[in-house]
């Protein structure tokens, strides 16, 4: 019992050690759309259900939820990826900002945001619609506009962190976000990237990368070795083989079997024909009718692809994963192979040659969606902290597997990971409001913890997305987030005898209800100096477009061993400018269109304004 304990112990410091990595996330970014429905009567048109919807839930899909989770554990989440110009894409960016990742997506006008809506009718999937042509490619411009977004968005997660050397998650699912010459840039430039991780659903694009890691499915996995080619031989112990036909195409699919050994069953004989078998689920890819995972979780079958391990008596899918390690991190250059196996868990191989099996609880398949984006976030973080492999796949595994417990796109939080290792999320059960005299005291459990402390201050007087979305990637910066919001007798001496336009209280009330906000304290004077002396935060944040050697706190938290950050800005989101909005509609009762749009001069304001 101890030495279980140890071990979860040993995990959550793995999980506090990449709080705040940067982490640059590239690839095929979608909107996943939830519609629930009920229904109680069949139509008279045809034997199909009639639908009420009830509810619809929209939440960021594929490299955007990948993101999405990166962010949600812990890490400091940027985005880049096309987006269509249009609901959806505005859709997705709200998503973005809820969550707090650094939206740097690249705007795309005639190119649609790829959307994947589900219908269901008590909690069963009964559709999908997917929108959005993978062929609709990104013309030169955008590939251009593409390409400078990645070279910026490196850069600045390298200045944010310190000169450190980001993290590198490549997400491709053919939906044509990384076309060829992204896919170079991106293999030219490797160096720049601490730790690569590759989830593609075609790994044969990406020869060159020399990935850290990457996260196959089994039929990924699959297709790569039937390309790749070799010769029929067994497979250690399992009496497994694979066969490539002589007429293997060079520049298509090829047509795999794998089964028993010579002399044995095979996968095409006429019994096998006859069974009666689930049919098949699973997701294509370009250029390939249909790759799909049957639902005994026995085959994978497909245009110029088929693989049978029935055929093998007592041979499972992990078991031919684990037999196959070592040529897959051949083909792929990977230093980390982790096969995923859906509800079955996951079979990881390095280096070392060792398998490492992982095991997961088998749920409807409503409730896995995403559940792969948060394997790949939980791996990555780790391996980019340098955690030992073992560690790193055990921690991936456990974060897919929480967020299985219902419906919807998965997104596993970091403290959603901490209470599965029964670790203490807080230290404290104190208010969120709370006085100077406390802060001493909530600082000093922190610190005896091991935690980092980050610390922001402003007016927030009219709290608005910006603030939200400030206040949510200032927490991803470390443990706890301290507020330190000015007195109306501050805030008057600096803004005007008109402000604040809310009292403290009620200020104060809002930011602490604020999931992101740990604690808020008021203070009197019109710097903050006295309460940074109190707190030495590790990190003190402030929103602004200017260098942190600018902010006029900087010496002071320096010299307290601080580090000094500075979050942009949300367009168009300020105080000052929501303010003078509503005093424009309360002179003029009718306002003429052109009076919606705030003064220019009002943008360049600071979000804690």
């Amino acid at each position: 019992m101890a030495g279980a304990a140890a071990e979860q112990r040993r995990l959550a410091t793995v999980v506090e050690s990449w709080l705040g990595r940067p982490v640059l996330i590239v690839g095929d970014a979608m909107l996943d759309e939830w519609r629930f429905a009920d229904s109680d009567r069949l139509c008279r048109e045809a034997p199909a259900p009639v639908l009420t919807l009830r509810r619809r839930i929209s939440a960021a899909g594929g490299a955007a939820n990948t993101a999405v989770n990166v962010a949600a554990l812990g890490g400091r989440a940027v985005l880049v990826a096309p987006v269509g110009a249009d609901v959806a894409g505005d859709e997705l960016h709200d998503c973005l900002d809820r969550a707090g990742v650094w939206d740097r997506t690249v705007n795309q006008p005639g190119r649609p945001t790829p959307v994947k809506r589900r219908m269901l009718a008590g909690n069963q999937i009964l559709l999908r619609e997917d929108s959005g042509d993978p062929d609709d490619a990104l013309d030169p411009e955008g590939v251009s506009r593409l390409l400078t977004a990645l070279a910026c968005a490196t850069e600045e997660l390298r200045a944010a962190a310190g000169g450190e050397a980001p993290t590198l998650v490549v997400c491709d699912y053919g939906l044509g976000a990384l076309p060829a010459p992204v896919r170079a840039w991106l293999v030219e430039q490797r160096e720049r990237y601490a730790t690569v991780a590759l989830d593609a659903h075609d790994l044969a694009d990406w020869r060159g990368l020399a990935p850290t890691v990457v996260t196959p499915s089994f039929a990924e996995a699959t297709r790569l070795l039937a390309r790749a080619g070799g010769t029929t031989r067994p497979t250690g112990g399992t009496d497994l083989h694979l066969e490539h036909p002589d007429n293997d195409p060079a520049d298509g699919p090829s047509e795999m079997t794998v089964g028993a050994a010579p002399g044995g069953v095979r996968a095409d004989d006429a019994a096998d024909r006859t069974t009666d078998r689930p049919g098949p689920v699973g997701e294509p890819i370009r250029g390939e009718g249909r790759v799909a995972l049957t639902g005994d979780g026995l085959s994978v079958t497909g245009t110029g692809v088929t693989v049978n391990t029935r055929a093998g008596e007592g041979v499972d899918r992990a078991v031919l994963a684990e037999s196959r390690l070592a040529e897959l991190r051949a083909h792929t250059g990977a230093d980390v192979v982790a096969v995923t196996l859906d509800t079955e868990g996951a079979v990881v191989g390095g280096a070392d040659g060792a398998p490492r099996r992982s095991h997961s609880t088998p749920v409807p398949a409503s409730h896995a969606v995403g559940a792969g984006d948060a394997y790949l976030a939980a791996m990555t973080l780790a391996l980019a902290a340098d955690a030992p492999l073992p560690t790193a796949a055990q921690l991936a595994q456990l974060a897919a597997t929480i967020t299985v417990s219902d419906t919807g796109t998965c997104v596993c939080r970091r403290e959603d990971l901490l209470t599965a290792l029964d670790q203490p999320t807080g230290t404290t059960d104190r208010s969120a409001l709370v006085g100077t005299d406390e802060l001493d005291a909530i600082v000093a459990e922190y610190r005896e913890a091991g935690r980092s402390v980050v610390f922001t201050n402003g007016c927030f007087d009219v709290l608005h997305r910006g603030h939200v979305r400030y206040l949510e990637q200032a927490r991803a910066l470390g443990d706890l987030l301290i507020v330190a919001v000015n007195s109306d007798g501050s805030v008057r001496r600096l803004k005007g005898p008109d402000r604040p336009v809310n009292p403290v209280e009620d200020r104060g009330a809002l930011l602490a209800a604020l999931a992101c906000v740990d604690h808020v304290v008021v203070f009197e004077e019109d710097s903050p100096a006295a309460l940074i002396e109190a707190v030495r935060p590790d990190v003190y944040v402030k929103g602004g477009d200017y260098p942190p050697e600018l902010v006029p706190e900087a010496p002071l938290v320096r010299r307290l061993g601080g580090q000094v950050r500075t979050l942009g800005y949300v367009p168009d989101r300020s105080t000052s400018a929501i303010i003078e909005r509503i005093r424009t509609h309360s002179q003029d009762p009718a306002p003429r269109a052109t009076e919606h749009t705030p003064d220019e001069s009002l943008r360049t304001r600071t979000q804690a304004s």
